[in-house]
């Protein structure tokens, strides 16, 4: 990665953890709305940016109230959802795998950590709960800033590492 990677990617991970840690009473636990997800879709832009909102996720998971597995079960829903979701072209369709991924990843962490209901009824309640907060985010902050990126953002999209908007 070059300097203008490295950059971009810190700058997405340093927003990422403050938005995260700003609206803490929503970032966390079974309810969550993360807004902080919604830079997800730079990961869609370009790639290279992947980095960016997983270790902002990291950073931020490090204050969890939750657990500690919130470092590596959080984390990896992120990486995973960025991941697949930079491979899917139809824009309407990129934050699926993102809500997918948290959904299952983060639904096993809360039901092991808060339910001492069946492991299989705490999962379900929670994945359930984790969709609904990531696809609020996703299609209601997340779309609406891409299509601003693509409409208003040109100059700023043309100045990201790798691929330029068509």
């Amino acid at each position: 990665m070059n300097t203008k990677k490295n950059t971009s990617c810190g700058v997405l991970a340093a927003v990422y953890a403050a938005l995260t840690l700003l609206a803490a009473p929503w970032s966390f636990g079974a309810a969550q709305f993360r807004i902080s997800e919604a830079l997800c879709v730079f990961c869609w832009l370009d790639p290279a940016l992947i980095p960016g909102p997983v270790l902002g996720c990291l950073l931020a998971n490090c204050f969890s109230p939750v657990s500690a597995l919130d470092l590596l079960f959080g984390t990896a829903a992120t990486l995973l959802g960025c991941l697949t979701a930079a491979r899917i072209r139809k824009k309407w369709l990129f934050p699926l795998p993102i809500i997918l991924f948290n959904a299952l990843l983060v639904g096993i962490e809360l039901s092991l950590t808060l339910s001492s209901d069946a492991a299989a009824k705490g999962f379900l309640l929670y994945a359930g709960q984790v969709a609904l907060g990531e696809a609020a985010v996703l299609y209601l902050l997340g779309l609406p800033l891409l299509y601003l990126l693509e409409k208003r953002g040109r100059k700023l999209l043309e100045k990201l590492p790798g691929k330029n908007i068509e």
